[in-house]
This record gives C-alpha cells, structure tokens and sequence, in this order.
C-alpha cells in the first residue's frame, strides 16, 4: 500500500523492538484494565491485544503489589511466546514504585509520566527528576502525557495570570490549549536537562474534544520535533467513540501529524478489549497509512438487495481474513495488501468486483440466480447454489497462495 501522507519529521524513539517517530510507520497501541496485581489475567488480556495488533501495550502500576506483578507478567508473556513491549502508567506514586521495584523499572520497556500527576508543591519537581532519573539509569524512554483532566494547576495558575496582563488575553478555551502545549514541552526540557535524551521523548496531550485535539496538537507539532501519540481521551462507547476518535485523529494524521495512536474506547458490558486495536487499525489502513488485514469492500444494500446473503457473507469473509491473516502474515509477504469486494447486485456489482484482487457480484432481487467472482479485473468463475460462501472463502484462500511470495521461498 502506497503512504500519500508527507509525516512531519520527528525523532525516533525505540520501545524494545518497536520504533515509534522518524521514518517508522504509526504505531498501534492499547491499554489493558485488568487488575494488574493478577499477573496471569494482565498477560492473558496483553496476549490478545498483542495478536489483535496492538504494538505496545499499557499496564497501570499504582501499587507495591502491581509493581511486584510487572516482572511476573513479562515473564508470562516471554513463555507465551509474545514479545510486544509492556508500557507502565504511572500517577502519584511512581517515583517510589520504580525506586523500590527494579525488577519492574527493567521489565517495563518505556515509562508513562502524567506531569499533573506526579505530585504537588515543592515535591512535585523532586519527584518528576526522581522518575527521569530513573529512565536514564535504565535506558528507558518516558511518555510525558499531559491530560485535561489533571492538568498542572501552578504551571495554569501562572498562565493565567500572564494571560491577564496581555492586551488580548486568550479566552477559556484558548488558555487550557496553551496550558497544555506549555506543560508537555516544559517537561520535556526538563527531562533533557536532566540527562534524558530527545530521542528517548514521547509526547501527548490527551483532551476529549474533537475540535480541541486538533488545534493542540497542531501547536505542538509545530513548536517541537518530539515523537507524538495521538488519542482523544475518554472518546465514549461505540459508534460515538469511534466517530469522535476517527474524526480527530484522522484530521491529524493526513497533515502528517502522529507517530503513535490510541482509540480509547469505552468496551461495552462484555465487550472485547480487541476492538480498540481494529478501529486503530482500520483507521490507518484506510488512510493508506498502513496495511494489516486485506480490507473488504461491501455494498450498504438498497431495494434491490432485499435478500440478507450478500450480508452474511460480507460478514463471514471479513471474519475469515482477519482469523487467517496471522498464518497469512507468518507465510507471505504482502497478504495483507489485498482487497476484496462483496456486492449485491448488478448495478454496481461487476464494476466494483473488477476493481478489487477478488470480487464477487451476488444477484440482486428478481436477478438470475448466478454469482460472477472475478480475480484482478477477469471473471474467473461463476457461482450457483447454497454453497457460495464455503467456494468463494476457498477461492480466496487459493489467491492468497497463489499469488503472494511464499517467506523463505528461495531456502528451498
């Protein structure tokens, strides 16, 4: 897939195996909410992201007792045989944890800093140098996060009153997204004097507002050169989620704004942790940013699809590819580029079939009962009957052989 997006340039900052900023392309990250202490469960729930997709994976520490379980998981999720990279957040205590838990400040592959957090009056300065201290002894990136909701109130209270002063002062709006900006590249050069590297910086600047995020991030792109991560905090359940998480970052991400992202969504009672992971997925590989799984196109449907089929199958084909992608990923290169087309009737049907590697045109109400399935632009076949979707999965199946370079080919 083709990148159409000019990244602004930043520095790369490596995350175990993971590169996040410079040349490397968004990276994918999650968060899990399992109680940390349950070292067995946090593992299992970092599995499932991991193999969803997510690159990095976030675990709160806020406890002795999670601090003391970090090691545990890392060492689970070695014997599982997944290697993502584990991010620790800290708030308030985080300083002590990882003074008292060096097991767990070298488990973690990069450390999690909210600057509003990490203490109040005269300790709050103390205990951010601890923290950064702390990454430079253990050659450990940081996150400085900075969030709305636990925004610095000195740094704020200062703001203000130099707002005050100024013929024309920034409204309520204005001065929080100041704030923000200010808060995130003011800790960052304190971490440098500290003796924390530029490149092991990663900053973000999390608000729930769609219109809010845009304009902060735009400021702090342009103000510095440090790697960013993206996310619209506390984005909601759903669809409101998804659209609002969408619609932000999206903006950001075509003006070549963001290095690694997060769709904070709200999981419904019961709800997959995964689903996070699809949307970031999704939304980068809809851009062209990336490719992860082979992306199916599918008709809405209308009067003339008044049968479900062509439905149930767009569902059972996009299930299929993305259950088959792991192996398909582990075997060939390139799978993951392909595109697939499901469409219901004739008037668009054989058109967008043609224009996707595989394509299948299903018939329409009062339509012969024939299915075209075409393979880069030529008819290959016809289907009839109730057996279409176990032929036509084959058929992709048999593509993805066919065509994509077999891994370690030339060993044979």
């Amino acid at each position: 897939m083709t990148q159409r997006i000019t990244r602004r340039p930043t520095r790369a900052v490596h995350i175990g195996k993971v590169t996040v900023g410079g040349d490397a392309p968004v990276v994918v990250q999650s968060m899990t909410n399992t109680d940390t202490v349950d070292h067995v469960g946090t593992a299992v729930q970092c599995a499932e992201l991991a193999r969803a997709g997510s690159e990095l994976v976030r675990i709160t520490v806020n406890t002795p007792e999670a601090a003391a379980a970090v090691p545990k998981i890392r060492e689970q999720l070695d014997r599982m045989g997944v290697d993502v990279p584990l991010i620790g957040d800290f708030h308030y205590n985080g300083h002590r944890l990882l003074l008292d838990n060096p097991a767990c400040a070298e488990a973690l592959a990069k450390y999690r800093i909210n600057p509003g957090n990490v203490g109040f009056g005269k300790k709050k300065d103390e205990q951010f140098a601890q923290m950064i201290e702390l990454a430079c002894r253990y050659r450990k990136p940081v996150r400085i996060g900075v969030n709305w909701g636990s925004l610095d109130q000195d740094l704020l209270a200062r703001m203000m009153d130099e707002n005050a002063k100024r013929a024309e002062p920034l409204d309520s709006i204005g001065m929080m997204r100041a704030a923000m900006v200010a808060s995130a590249l003011e800790s960052a050069a304190k971490a440098e004097e500290l003796g924390l590297p530029g490149d092991r910086i990663i900053l973000s600047c999390k608000v729930s507002g769609v219109q809010d995020l845009i304009a902060i991030y735009r400021d702090l792109s342009a103000k510095s050169d440090y790697a960013l991560h993206l996310g619209l905090t506390e984005a909601g359940m759903g669809s409101k989620g998804i659209v609002a998480s969408t619609a932000a970052m999206g903006v950001l991400l075509q003006e070549g704004i963001g290095d690694t992202i997060r769709v904070s969504l709200t999981p419904e009672p019961g709800g997959k942790r995964t689903q996070e992971v699809i949307v970031a997925q999704e939304m980068l590989q809809t851009m062209g940013l990336r490719a992860f799984t082979p992306m199916v196109t599918a008709c809405p449907g209308c009067g003339r699809t008044t049968s479900t089929f062509f439905q149930e199958l767009a569902q059972t084909i996009q299930d299929h590819v993305r259950a088959r992608m792991p192996q398909w990923r582990a075997e060939y290169d390139g799978a993951e580029n392909m595109t697939l087309a499901v469409m219901g009737c004739i008037v668009n049907g054989p058109g967008e079939s043609k224009h996707a590697n595989i394509g299948i045109s299903l018939p329409g109400t009062g339509e012969v009962p024939a299915a075209p399935v075409f393979e880069d632009g030529v008819k290959t076949v016809t289907l009839r009957g109730d057996n279409i979707a176990a032929e036509f999965t084959a058929i992709v199946d048999n593509y993805v052989a066919r065509t994509y370079k077999r891994k370690n080919a030339s060993a044979s």
